[in-house]
């Protein structure tokens, strides 16, 4: 039999050939490293080395450092697991900030230190710092794609700090820390706060969604504690970006500071009407259900039962729906 017909010069290049394509193999799992004992020292690095639209799960494992960067998964990449060493020793940080940025009225989407554009996306054992400092509006976490994953991470700012969009986005954010000052929480994207630390950085408004018109949920909070900066004394749960903003907290330890009317509609009263925020169970000092404003709600057991993953999250699909989410 023979082996070969080729010239040996020639067997020999498409050896060569071929063992180039085998290098061209994109891993499933990568490893970023500030010391260099990984295969990048470079998150954002990691993530334009990974394929486009992979059929599997890309896992990038993220040593323990302050990585100094933004950091971009844009929707081509989905399917991305970023996991890091330590929630309090793997540090992605950034310091952009409206007035840096300087490119009109809306800079301030343009400076998240992550900024997740893809879908299927999950983060864990993070802190994702936006290290602007008080200089206005200055984001840490941006999502815009669905179905993603935030748990066990540390998401630091002041104004703006974090922020999730699209109509047709989900999010769960889960025992992580969130820190801020004014609507460091907003919004229109659906987005379920399980287990979160809020904590308030000075007197102001925790969140502002602009939830869309016939979007069945906005910003839900579930079993959270918000907790406050000493000297923070006056803090209001939410206001109304845009007039069918909808925010609901369940089950929510609040401080003291928490104002009694706990809701503004953004000096426009319209907003009463459309708008829905609303609260079910809330405990500690901060929890005032007489003392709130009179266009919010306090929700029933049977009204709060609703607020659970499987409807927040698979509302007005069809049952067996590929795009059901239940993470």
């Amino acid at each position: 039999m023979k082996i070969s017909t080729l010239p040996l010069p020639l067997t020999a290049l498409c050896l060569l050939c071929a063992l180039s394509l085998l290098g061209q193999n994109h891993s499933a799992a990568i490893t970023v490293a500030k010391d260099g004992s990984g295969d990048y020292t470079s998150i954002q690095e990691a993530i334009q080395s990974a394929k486009a639209y992979p059929y599997e799960v890309i896992t990038i494992y993220i040593k323990k450092g302050i990585y100094t960067e933004k950091v971009h998964i844009p929707a081509w990449n989905p399917s991305i697991h970023l996991i890091g060493e330590s929630r309090d020793s793997t540090i992605i940080r950034f310091g952009d900030y409206f007035g840096g940025i300087n490119k009109g009225r809306n800079s301030t989407f343009m400076t998240a230190t992550l900024q997740i554009d893809a879908s299927d996306i999950t983060c864990r054992h993070l802190t994702i710092d936006n290290s602007a400092g008080p200089v206005g509006q200055a984001i840490a976490l941006y999502i815009s794609g669905d179905r993603c994953l935030v748990e066990d991470c540390k998401i630091l700012g002041y104004q703006d700090t974090f922020f999730a969009t699209g109509e047709n986005t989900r999010a769960l954010v889960r025992n992580c820390f969130i820190s801020g000052t004014t609507d460091f929480i907003f919004g229109d994207a659906t987005t379920v706060f399980m287990n979160c630390q809020i904590h308030c950085l000075s007197d102001s408004y925790i969140t502002a969604a602009s939830t869309n018109r016939g979007q069945p949920y906005g910003l839900v909070f579930k079993d959270c504690e918000v907790t406050a900066a000493p000297g923070v004394h006056h803090v209001l749960l939410g206001r109304t970006w845009r007039r069918h903003a909808k925010t609901v907290w369940l089950n929510t330890v609040l401080g003291d500071f928490i104002a009694p009317a706990g809701w503004d509609n953004w000096r426009d009263s319209t907003n009463n009407k459309s708008a829905f925020y609303a609260e079910y169970n809330s405990s500690g000092k901060g929890a005032n259900p007489k003392g709130r404003v009179p266009w919010a709600h306090q929700l029933s057991t049977t009204q709060a039962a609703a607020f659970n993953l499987g409807n927040i999250f698979n509302a007005g699909l069809p049952p067996g729906s590929t795009n059901a989410w239940r993470p």
